[in-house]
C-alpha cells in the first residue's frame, strides 16, 4: 500500500476513510473557511471531530450556513492564546489526528492588529505544540503556515523549503515565526530519533491563495468579486498583474489529509515542512482570475483600483512541490482554470443548501464512499 501513487490512494476516499474512520480529530480554526470545509469531509471520512476556534465573525459564514455543528463531536469556541484551556481540551480528547488551521490569516488585518496577528499566529502556535507533548495517544500533527512564510524578493523562482524563511507584512512574518517555533518542538521535543518515547510526528505544510465556495472574508478577491455582483457594481481589483498560485480549497485539504494518512503508516519519515502548490506553469494573474470568475458566473465586472500609498502586498509568489511529489507521491489534481470555474459554481448555485454544494464538489474531487 505504501507504494501506491497519490491518485491510487486520495481519489479514491475509500483509502481515507480507512485511515480516518473511528479515529478521535482536533481541528483547530473549524468556524473558518478551510476549517468548515476540512471539518465537512472528516465527517464524511467517518472521523470524530473536535473543534476549537473562535466563534464565525459573519452570519453569513459558511460555518453558520452548514450549520457547522451537527459535524463536530464536540465545538469549543476559545481563543488558541488561552494556553490552560487549549491543553485541557486537547488532553482530554487525546487525539490521533491534530490540524491546526487556526490564524488571523488576513494581510491588510495584520496591519491594523500586528502585535494580536503575532499573538494568534505565532504564540498560538507555540501553545498548540506545547500541548501535544502531554497527548498520551500516539498522534500525527499538521501545522498549517501558509506559502507567504518565504523572504521573498519576487525574482520569479518558485521557493523551495529550504530557502530562507521572512516576511515583509506582519501576517507574513508572523507565520515565518511560527515556522521556526515548529522546527524547534520537532527537534527538540518531537525528534523521529526519539518517536518511541514520545509518539508524535509534526510537519508544518505550507500552501496558499486557496479559493472555493463559501469564503465571504474581507479583503480576499473571490468574495470582493461575489459582492460586487450581488450589489452590480465593478470590483476593484487593487493589484490586477499580481500573480499568484491559486488553488481550489479541496486541493491543499486533500494534500492534509493524505500526508497525514502517510505519516500515520510511517511516522519517523516525513516530520519536515512540505509546500503544496499548482505546478509551476500554472500562472494566472488577479486580472485573469477574475475574468474566468465573471465568464463563468455569467455576469459582473471590474475596474483597476491602485491607490497611492497602498500597503505592500507581493506581485508574485510561486511555489515549489517537487518535494511533495518525490516523497509522497502528491500532485496538483485541478489546475487554476478548473479552480475558479468550481468557485463560480458553487457561488451561482441558488437551488442547492451550502452543505449540498460543498459535498457533491467533496465527492467529485475525492470519489464518493461505497
Amino acid at each position: 500500500m505504501g507504494n501506491k501513487t497519490y491518485l491510487e490512494k486520495l481519489v479514491t476516499a475509500e483509502y481515507l476513510r480507512s485511515v480516518y474512520k473511528g479515529k478521535r480529530v482536533f481541528l483547530t480554526g473549524h468556524t473558518g473557511f478551510k476549517g468548515a470545509w476540512m471539518m465537512q469531509i472528516l465527517h464524511w471520512l467517518g472521523a470524530d471531530v473536535k473543534g476549537y476556534a473562535l466563534a464565525p465573525e459573519k452570519e453569513k459564514d459558511l460555518y453558520n450556513q452548514i450549520d457547522g455543528d451537527k459535524f463536530c463531536y464536540s465545538s469549543i469556541t476559545e481563543d488558541l492564546r488561552d494556553l490552560k484551556k487549549l491543553h485541557g481540551e486537547l488532553v482530554r480528547f487525546n487525539p490521533h489526528f491534530v490540524f491546526h488551521l487556526a490564524a488571523q490569516s488576513l494581510v491588510r488585518r495584520s496591519y491594523e492588529q500586528p502585535a494580536d496577528t503575532f499573538m494568534v499566529n505565532t504564540q498560538g502556535t507555540a501553545h498548540m505544540l506545547d500541548a501535544l507533548r502531554d497527548v498520551e495517544q500516539a498522534c500525527v500533527a499538521l501545522m498549517i503556515t501558509t506559502d507567504k512564510v518565504y523572504q521573498n524578493p519576487e525574482r520569479g523562482t518558485p521557493f523551495k523549503e529550504d530557502d530562507k524563511l521572512g516576511g515583509y507584512d506582519p501576517y507574513s512574518a508572523s507565520k515565518a515565526a511560527a515556522e521556526i517555533v515548529i522546527e524547534s518542538y520537532q527537534r527538540s521535543f518531537f525528534n523521529p530519533a526519539d518517536f518511541a518515547k514520545h509518539r508524535k510526528s509534526v510537519a508544518s505544510v505550507r500552501a496558499g491563495n486557496v479559493i472555493g465556495g463559501g469564503d465571504f472574508s474581507d479583503d480576499r478577491i473571490i468574495p470582493d468579486i461575489v459582492r460586487s455582483i450581488e450589489f452590480d457594481q465593478p470590483v476593484g481589483l487593487r493589484n490586477p498583474k499580481s500573480i499568484r498560485p491559486w488553488q481550489h480549497v479541496l486541493e491543499p485539504i486533500g494534500a492534509y489529509l493524505f500526508l497525514a494518512a502517510r505519516m500515520s503508516e510511517q511516522p519517523e519519515a516525513y516530520n519536515t515542512a512540505f509546500n503544496f502548490g499548482p505546478d509551476e506553469n500554472d500562472m494566472l494573474t488577479v486580472e485573469d482570475l477574475t475574468n474566468i470568475f465573471i465568464e463563468r458566473f455569467g455576469r459582473g465586472s471590474y475596474a483597476a483600483t491602485a491607490q497611492h500609498g497602498a500597503l505592500h502586498e507581493a506581485k508574485l509568489l510561486l511555489l515549489d512541490s517537487s518535494k511533495a511529489k518525490r516523497t509522497i507521491g502528491w500532485q496538483p489534481q485541478m489546475d487554476a482554470k478548473t479552480a475558479i470555474e468550481w468557485t463560480a459554481d458553487w457561488y451561482a448555485d441558488k437551488e442547492h443548501t451550502a452543505h449540498e454544494k460543498c459535498m457533491r464538489q467533496i465527492k467529485e474531487y475525492f470519489g464518493d464512499i461505497n
